[in-house]
């Protein structure tokens, strides 16, 4: 894995969490495909991706690229580099497109320009991981976990990034997902890194 490349990417991943990426993504893609949601401009990819490469699996990466709600003009994280402003909107594609191929991942990675939801009405194919940092709301954080969690095998991995349980350091939608998950009984919890969680399927 190349350090020095991902310190170069545009994004908000601890290099803590992202090990954990690679590292549960390493174990979980032995036994197939998994997929993130909400990539940016290729940070968490490069993790997962490296990962999935070791054992010649597939990652599917969903964005559709036109940032979400905090990285919007006036908001707190946005970024005028990423402003096309051709189009007046926020567009990372390209630079997740760079990241891709400087990190020699382009037989591994299938890019789906698109929101997590309109990628899952047709989805069929079973899932070893799902990694959920799109949309931060509510509403975004809770479709992206029904949409997907149904594809995980017994066994797999879901990952839930920017849990906060107190509402003044980080916004509270992924937290509550996480905690409907886990309240499920579907799940069983494993340590979570910094504001990484990690939860296995059971059954």
């Amino acid at each position: 894995m190349d350090i020095h490349l991902i310190e170069k990417i545009k994004g908000f991943l601890d290099p803590e969490e992202g090990k954990c990426l690679y590292d549960i993504a390493r174990e979980a893609s032995r036994r197939g495909p998994c997929l993130e949601i909400g990539s940016y401009c290729g940070k968490s990819t490069v993790y997962l991706g490296t990962a999935c490469r070791e054992n010649n699996a597939v990652l599917f990466s969903i964005d559709h690229h036109c940032g979400s709600e905090e990285q919007q003009p006036g908001e707190s994280y946005f970024d005028p580099e990423l402003f096309d402003r051709t189009t007046g909107r926020v567009n990372t594609l390209e630079f997740f497109r760079k990241t891709i191929t400087m990190a020699q991942l382009d037989g591994t990675v299938v890019a789906m320009v698109c929101r997590s939801n309109v990628a899952a009405r047709m989805w069929d194919t079973p899932l070893n991981l799902v990694f959920i940092d799109g949309g931060h709301s509510y509403e975004a954080v809770l479709g992206d976990y029904q949409s997907w969690a149904p594809h995980l095998k017994p066994g797999g991995y879901l990952l839930i990034h920017d849990i906060f349980e107190d509402p003044t350091k980080g916004g509270q939608a992924p937290y509550q997902v996480y905690h409907l998950a886990l309240v499920s009984g579907r799940f069983r919890e494993l340590p979570r890194v910094k504001t990484l969680g990690v939860l296995q399927k059971v059954g």
